[in-house]
């Protein structure tokens, strides 16, 4: 896959992201008007508008795409590691988008006890699973746009972000080493 078919499709799936949040904005502004969001869902907190999202949703869709590009260009250029990347980042994308939607009925039907324990499954999943990657947050935040609007999902994510990288990139390492000089200094314990 080349740089030039990576931009068309970059900026195809920019286009259709801006054109969805512009046509659930409007419909909102004709319908009762554009939602705002309270921080923590705490009234006394400040309210953020839905429309911000019109501005933030295009351009994190299209810096995070452009972090997927670069992890695409940093691959081999054998067409079979390359497949094996997007096919990945396609499932993460896919998983992350569920995960967001499925949180966003849960707390719309108020099953706020089920949303606080998908957060936490978070930790053993970013434990396991690279989920600081551009695709999850770029899944996890369209996921829950719809009702939380593109502001919100999008702070929540990045601190998620961060938490996962945390996880997965140093306790992750931590882990598997002592692990491993667990094991073999048993294993040269039996030898002996």
């Amino acid at each position: 896959m080349n740089k030039e078919m990576l931009l068309k499709i970059r900026i195809s799936f920019t286009a259709i992201v801006t054109l969805l949040i512009w046509a659930l904005l409007l419909w909102d502004h004709f319908h009762g008007g554009v939602p705002s969001h309270h921080i923590l869902a705490n009234k006394d907190l400040p309210a953020i508008s839905n429309w911000w999202g019109g501005l933030l949703l295009p351009l994190l869709t299209w810096f995070l795409l452009y972090r997927i590009q670069a992890g695409i260009n940093h691959q081999k250029t054998e067409t079979t590691a390359v497949s094996a990347f997007l096919k990945k980042v396609l499932y993460g994308f896919i998983s992350s988008l569920l995960f967001g939607m499925l949180l966003s009925i849960f707390f719309s039907l108020g099953y706020s006890d089920m949303c606080g324990y998908m957060m936490l499954a978070l930790l053993p999943i970013g434990l396991c699973f690279p989920i600081y990657r551009a695709e999850y947050l770029l899944g996890f935040v369209i996921g829950m746009t719809y009702t939380f609007g593109a502001i919100l999902p999008t702070i929540v994510g990045a601190i998620l972000v961060a938490l996962a990288a945390v996880l997965y990139l140093f306790l992750r390492k931590a882990i598997v080493y002592t692990f491993s000089k667990f094991t073999s200094n048993a294993t040269a314990k039996k030898a002996k």
